[in-house]
């Protein structure tokens, strides 16, 4: 009996005797191609028929492009699974997915822990201005000449969380345990268990009354340049804008010019909105705290989140299912 096949998209690291124990399962494959125009061409080719399952990664996008309608159209008729390995997922265009009956997975809580540790230190960093001077300190002018003006203390600040899901509420318990009070705004307002005390405001209320605002929600159509030149006209003067989640949610623009007319205090960002280049008004102001999307970039985090995702290849091998489907395809 023919063994199905795995398509493999991107690099494993660390888990490797998990992959390596799917060959019972399936044959194990990687693509000829190194280009998006190459992948496609291999896709319509038919030598990937027989693949029912794709295991990819963000990275992956350097060869195959993004999985838009013209991709997902190209993929073989045999196949039924893809599954990323990534909380975010705005690479993958779910609802072609859907049209062609491909289900689609995310590792949805594996990145928790890790991507609200990069929130909090990005959080404290822009509110006591750290890296203005931490650019002095390299250039052997100490704090710099003449000093920075003082930062401030989390303390009985207001942290605005927009979209509350398993990271947001995981920085929730992390700014609280720096005396942050948390607000939040979500598309649909939690349980009380699940917010955990958390109040909820509406989307306009949490701009207009937080010290800090911190976005944890996903890209997609709806929350593209969800804030832009409006929405920093109604935040309080002198806020502070952090972005772990993707950089498109926050029109670039706009916030450089936030910045530069000091309506913005200071920001902390891990994502951008044409990542790897970086708008270079951000580059250019000092105030401004800049990670080049490490807020997963653990060893640990690395390893559960491919464990995970190898966990829901192994699902659609063995059942014909998949443990985590991304929301968008909760009643496929």
């Amino acid at each position: 009996m023919t063994k199905p096949k795995v398509l493999q998209l991107g690099v494993i690291d660390h888990a490797h005797e998990s992959w390596n124990a799917l060959s019972e399962l399936a044959d194990l494959i990687v693509p000829a191609a190194r280009s998006r125009a190459e992948f496609l061409e291999e896709c319509r080719s038919g030598s990937l028929e027989g693949v029912v399952a794709v295991y990819r990664t963000f990275g992956s996008v350097d060869i195959t492009g993004l999985f838009d309608a013209e991709l997902v159209a190209a993929l073989p008729n045999s196949l039924k699974f893809i599954c990323h390995n990534g909380a975010g997922y705005d690479q993958v265009d779910v609802s072609a997915c859907t049209e062609r009956g491909i289900k689609v997975s995310n590792v949805p809580t594996a990145v928790d822990d890790a991507t609200a540790d990069v929130n909090m230190f990005l959080i404290i960093g822009a509110l006591r201005g750290f890296n203005t001077s931490m650019i002095a300190l390299r250039e052997g002018k100490w704090r710099g000449h003449p000093p920075p003006p003082l930062g401030h203390d989390p303390e009985g600040k207001t942290l605005g969380i927009l979209g509350m899901g398993g990271i947001g509420r995981n920085l929730k318990k992390k700014a609280e345990a720096f005396g942050m009070k948390v607000v939040y705004y979500n598309r649909n307002k939690l349980s009380d268990e699940l917010a955990g005390g958390a109040q909820y405001l509406s989307f306009e209320e949490l701009l207009s009354t937080s010290d800090v605002i911190s976005l944890n929600l996903p890209l997609n159509k709806n929350t593209r340049h969800i804030i832009s030149t409006h929405e920093f006209e109604l935040m309080k003067k002198g806020v502070v804008i952090v972005n772990t989640a993707r950089g498109a949610v926050i029109d670039e623009d706009a916030l450089v010019k936030a910045l530069d007319s000091g309506h913005v205090w200071s920001c902390g960002l891990d994502v951008y909105e044409d990542e790897p280049k970086v708008h270079p008004g951000l580059v250019a102001n000092p105030h401004v705290m800049l990670v080049p999307h490490m807020g997963t970039w653990t060893v640990e985090t690395q390893t559960a989140m491919e464990e995970w995702n190898i966990g829901n290849v192994r699902a659609a091998l063995e059942k014909g299912k998949l443990n985590t489907v991304v929301p968008e395809q909760a009643n496929m």
